[in-house]
């Protein structure tokens, strides 16, 4: 430990839900090196071993941190996973040299694992093999506490007074050798992990609402992978601006073709085409290579053998008979979208107002994200198709069906009662 952590490690911590406690807050420490410095890359059988036991021998919490190269590769695996435990101190395990890391997951089956926004780092974990069953999220958590800024260096700033340096977070972690500046980044992300846990776990138990991130971090844990996302191409960026069946299958067809290029080479779909390149090309609908090539996205740096991969994907989607055209839009399995509700159901409309406004003020006195407090979908749904009785218990059943958390019923079910008992038709 430096002399500047060693400093800051006497000072009380910052647990104000993000307000300063006085009128001129400290500046906050750089945190510049792990306090044992930068372990080594973890990519041997033999080495991984020694860190399983290792953390099978420490005490308490593991703090856990997945490095992806999102933007660079396909899919979302992990790269580079970092561990810090107490009696174990810090691990970087690379997980290309080690892809079973199933072992590690068992020896760490009963400890709490901590992690910042685990939903994002729990699916390229789950695919190594490490699934926790017990998880404090410090994120969520920073959400549930009222902190405005919950980003990994904004909460450990506000509530430890340690300034972390993120100049890394976005780089291309496949890369071999990882560089030393990249691996002191990687470590420095869960040196103090344990800590921040501690201390919101204080500042949630002072605001009574520790049970209700026990209750949001167990439901994290044991949910199921999410499924496959169905028609993935709608989502490309800019497909607002594509309305026509025809140019809605140039966008499938192309958005397809990129995709099985992707995930042969290993680098992210973009990099291969751009989004806005798919839709110029199904807007425009070319009838030539040339054209093609006049299209942005298009442009000089693409050779005349890709251009004529992706003019001939192109030319199938325009040859589709019309019972292959995609649909347009996708067939809802939910109310329909709240900007046609007054038009379709003006009472439902009203119910959903009310509703809205219900839930905004009560998230405001408990100083919480309206999200978080409860899903705006659960809020749309129960006032679309509300209980032909709008009784406490109707309300609690319903939103209980939509995966509400027993907290989230509690707290948002007398207002929601009220909100529909007032627009009654």
């Amino acid at each position: 430990m430096t002399d500047a952590q060693e400093t800051a490690a006497d000072a009380p911590l910052r647990t104000t839900g993000g307000a300063p406690p006085d009128d001129v807050e400290p500046a906050p420490i750089p945190l510049l090196e792990p306090r044992e410095g930068i372990p080594p890359v973890v990519e041997t059988e033999e080495a991984l071993a020694a860190v399983i036991a290792a953390f099978a021998a420490g005490s308490g919490p593991v703090a856990v941190d997945a490095e992806r190269a999102s933007g660079y590769r396909y899919g979302q695996r992990a790269y580079l996973v970092q561990l810090r435990r107490e009696g174990a101190g810090s691990a970087l395990i690379d997980p290309v040299g080690c892809p079973d890391l199933s072992g590690l997951g068992e020896a760490l089956a009963g400890s709490e694992w901590i992690l910042h926004a685990a939903t994002q780092d729990l699916p390229c974990l789950r695919e190594i093999g490490m699934i926790p069953t017990r998880l404090f999220d410090t994120e969520l958590a920073g959400r549930l506490a009222g902190f405005p800024r919950v980003g990994l260096g904004a909460m450990v700033e506000s509530v430890l007074g340690y300034a972390l340096e993120k100049g890394h977070s976005a780089v291309d972690w496949s890369t071999r050798p990882l560089p030393e500046p990249w691996l002191r980044y990687a470590a420095l992300d869960v040196e103090l992990l344990v800590d921040l846990r501690d201390a919101l776990e204080k500042e949630l138990d002072r605001q009574g609402k520790l049970d209700w991130a026990h209750q949001e971090f167990d439901a994290i844990a044991s949910a199921p992978p999410a499924p496959p996302r169905k028609d993935p191409w709608r989502r490309t960026s800019g497909m607002h601006k594509v309305r026509r069946r025809r140019q809605m299958a140039v966008v499938r067809e192309l958005w397809n073709a990129r995709d099985r290029i992707a995930q042969r080479r290993d680098v992210s779909p973009g990099k291969v085409l751009g989004d806005a390149a798919i839709v110029e090309a199904a807007l425009a609908l070319p009838l030539t290579v040339q054209a093609l090539a006049a299209l942005p996205g298009f442009g000089h740096r693409m050779g005349r053998r890709q251009l004529e991969q992706w003019q001939a994907t192109i030319d199938r989607a325009k040859a589709l008979p019309d019972a292959e055209l995609p649909q347009p839009g996708q067939p809802l399995t939910g109310p329909p979208p709240p900007r046609s509700w007054a038009d379709k159901d003006p009472v439902a409309a009203a119910r959903l107002s009310a509703a809205r406004a219900a839930v905004s003020a009560l998230a405001e006195e408990l100083n919480m994200p309206q999200e978080n407090l409860i899903t705006p979908d659960t809020v749309r749904r129960l006032c679309w198709e509300p209980p032909a009785e709008p009784t406490e218990a109707a309300v609690a059943a319903v939103l209980a069906a939509h995966g509400a958390r027993q907290w989230q019923i509690e707290q948002v079910t007398p207002a929601l009662l009220t909100a529909l008992s007032a627009t009654t038709a």
